[in-house]
């Protein structure tokens, strides 16, 4: 019998969120986004519940798709223990293959976990895939980066303490827009690699799947974009149709 091949975050779910817990700049910001929708909401690699779980506290109805069993246990706990478990509809799944036949208003993807795959052609897929389960007049909104030489300069080849007793590397490639990114505490241990794109790649990427982009923002604060490390792309179904 062959066993599932682990997910990437499964080496690291039970840190995760005490790796994370500084990062709440980006929460308000997709809970809002989901009471406008008026849900239910798919959140793409929905992790431990970080964003799904405020989303449902708010009274909006949350499917989470993640490929990672690990993580998705620890989302579980968390929306039963803020007794939202049934606001929050978890599936184990690929983001690029979606186990989800529901059309919905809304389809967010946060804490730039696009840039996980590697090529075009799959940032593409996950696209697509969002695009298909969207209702006429849904949105998309996403977050993604790239660096900034000082970012690159401040970071690079360092292990960092990010939280107590929990360690972060970064290890640029600027040539091949890569973030090798490793994280540990004790036996709990991950790396994996991020790729990033500059904005015009992204728009043509969006355009390809089908998509308008309405504001692409700098900041969580709605500040418009100008050169900045941040993305937030805020995207609806193009009226003329996608790319079959």
């Amino acid at each position: 019998m062959t066993l599932p091949r682990p997910a990437l975050y499964d080496a690291i779910a039970g840190l995760y969120d005490d790796w994370s817990v500084s990062v709440v700049e980006d929460v308000e910001f997709y809970v809002r986004e989901a009471r406008a929708s008026g849900g239910p909401v798919v959140e793409f690699a929905v992790g431990t519940g970080r964003i799904a779980i405020p989303v449902a506290k708010a009274g909006v109805r949350v499917i989470g798709v993640d490929e990672s069993a690990g993580m998705l246990e620890s989302a579980r706990a968390f929306a039963a223990r803020e007794g939202v478990d049934g606001l929050v509809d978890l599936r184990v799944g690929d983001i690029r293959t979606p186990p989800i036949d529901e059309r919905v208003p809304l389809v967010i993807i946060p804490f730039r976990s696009l840039l996980h795959f590697p090529t075009d052609t799959e940032k593409l897929r996950v696209l697509q895939a969002a695009a298909s389960l969207l209702a006429p007049g849904g949105r998309l909104v996403f977050d993604v980066f790239a660096p900034s030489a000082e970012d690159i300069s401040e970071t690079d080849g360092l292990w960092l303490e990010r939280e107590p007793g929990i360690f972060e590397r970064a290890d640029w490639d600027e040539a091949a827009q890569t973030l090798t990114l490793s994280v540990r505490r004790s036996e709990e241990a991950t790396s994996f690699t991020l790729h990033w794109l500059d904005e015009p790649s992204w728009r043509t990427l969006l355009e390809r799947a089908g998509f308008v982009v309405d504001e692409l923002y700098g900041w969580f604060d709605g500040r418009p974009w100008s050169i900045e490390e941040d993305m937030i792309w805020m995207c609806s179904l193009d009226a003329i149709g996608r790319e079959p």
